[in-house]
């Protein structure tokens, strides 16, 4: 660190190097806080057991959702955790029965931990997949399987925390939940969304690409004001 600022004092027209070297160094600090970062050693029987690390069902989410609770502690600005298997062409009630189980419990747990800690006003939480399932069996390999398919006409999200209005549900689907019929929003307005929550307008935040200005939304959107506490 003294000879990288030794050199940045003797040599202040080397932007891009100064730019790599504090690269560098920020990778160092990251590195050195993951060990403590990772030690659950210090967190409490009952925390565990709350996040559902001493239930094989709800262990592996359980941890993931612990760690990010520690990650925001520490001054991680966004962290992305992950549940796979929810792809049910086949076998869709044993199949997300036992995924819906290894998620409830843990995600319930964050929200309350981030509350109760007082950092759930500002930690945005979102629980999100890419598109929803169709109500009818889903026509795989010439045969009808016990499943559903990809449906981009529906889907469900959750967000908590920093600036969301508790309580609210926007939107709804037809009787059979095959589209929405309500409130409808494309991703577009997300985007725009999540931004504005982040204190930030989708319409000044650009970006120069292709000989010209870009938006993060692209096309632009509308914020979603019933989300908004």
């Amino acid at each position: 660190a003294y000879l990288n600022k030794r050199h940045r004092r003797e040599h202040p027209e080397h932007d891009v190097l100064a730019s790599r070297m504090e690269n560098y160094e920020l990778a160092f600090r990251m590195q050195a806080e993951v060990p403590s970062v990772v030690d659950l050693s210090g967190e409490t029987k009952q925390t565990l057991s709350d996040y559902g690390l001493d239930e094989p069902e709800t262990r592996t989410f359980g941890k993931q959702c612990l760690m990010a609770r520690r990650l925001v502690e520490k001054g991680v600005r966004f962290v992305q955790i992950f549940s796979g298997g929810w792809d049910s062409h086949d076998y869709l009630q044993r199949g997300h029965a036992a995924r819906i189980k290894s998620v409830d419990k843990p995600i319930a747990t964050l929200i309350s931990d981030l509350k109760q800690r007082g950092m759930l006003d500002e930690t945005l939480v979102i629980w999100t997949g890419e598109f929803g399932r169709t109500p009818d069996n889903n026509h795989r390999g010439g045969v009808y399987a016990i499943g559903r398919g990809h449906n981009v006409d529906a889907m469900t999200m959750l967000m908590a925390g920093g600036g969301v209005k508790k309580g609210t549900i926007v939107g709804a689907t037809d009787e059979i939940g095959a589209s929405a019929v309500e409130h409808k929003h494309p991703i577009r307005d997300l985007h725009v969304t999540l931004l504005h929550l982040l204190g930030l307008d989708d319409n000044k935040l650009t970006y120069f690409h292709g000989g010209r200005f870009k938006q993060l939304s692209q096309f632009g959107g509308e914020v979603i004001k019933e989300v908004i506490a």
